[in-house]
């Protein structure tokens, strides 16, 4: 006998605060920190999107491409990678955090220290989300566009259930790979190769 998924799709909630409450930069990051059990993003309109923590299978999918992603940045040196936690100030003003992200080490090195300790004010050059069994897919595949309409480079929207990578690139371009075991991310990560059969797998 097989277990058999079901999809419940279940979108953030999301609080529409303007024009009641219009939160500065300062203020939003103070009012992440006090709410560190929840996932926050803020849209470019001011709304907060905000996200439960996710479910053991997805939690491991994540640790795994989090790892590979960041062993690959720690050889390359090129760049810095960053989880989940993470928080980007985009240039239309939405602060997104997407499940891995990657960003050019010169891009980093004119930030000052305040910066670098809080949502850095930058769109990374490569993001990947990771959709969970609880996602609907048009509100993620909107954020990627988002990614690319602000500076990234290259955006991968990775799909467990379907076995499905949907592949972002500047102006539009987009490509579906249909069960990949490995994706390259070439030229823009240059050597790195997501091994993706232990993200199709859950690893209990």
């Amino acid at each position: 006998m097989t277990d058999t998924k079901v999809r419940v799709e279940r979108p953030a909630v999301v609080l529409h605060t303007r024009p009641a409450l219009d939160m500065d930069e300062e203020q939003f990051f103070e009012f992440c920190q006090l709410n560190k059990d929840w996932r926050i993003e803020r849209s470019a309109e001011g709304d907060l999107e905000i996200m439960p923590p996710t479910g053991g299978e997805t939690g491991n999918r994540n640790l795994r491409l989090t790892l590979q992603l960041g062993a690959w940045a720690e050889r390359d040196g090129g760049g810095v990678g960053f989880d989940s936690s993470t928080g980007f100030i985009l240039p239309n003003g939405a602060v997104r955090s997407p499940d891995a992200a990657w960003v050019r080490r010169e891009r980093l090195s004119g930030l000052t220290a305040e910066q670098k300790q809080r949502f850095l004010p930058l769109c990374p050059d490569f993001v990947i989300e990771l959709r969970s069994t609880s996602d609907p897919l048009t509100p993620l595949e909107a954020k990627m566009r988002e990614y690319l309409e602000n500076g990234a480079r290259l955006g991968w929207l990775i799909d467990p259930e379907e076995r499905k990578v949907h592949i972002y690139l500047p102006n539009d371009q987009l490509e579906i790979a249909d069960k990949p075991d490995n994706l390259s991310s070439e030229p823009i990560l240059p050597g790195f190769v997501l091994d993706l059969k232990p993200i199709w797998e859950p690893g209990f």
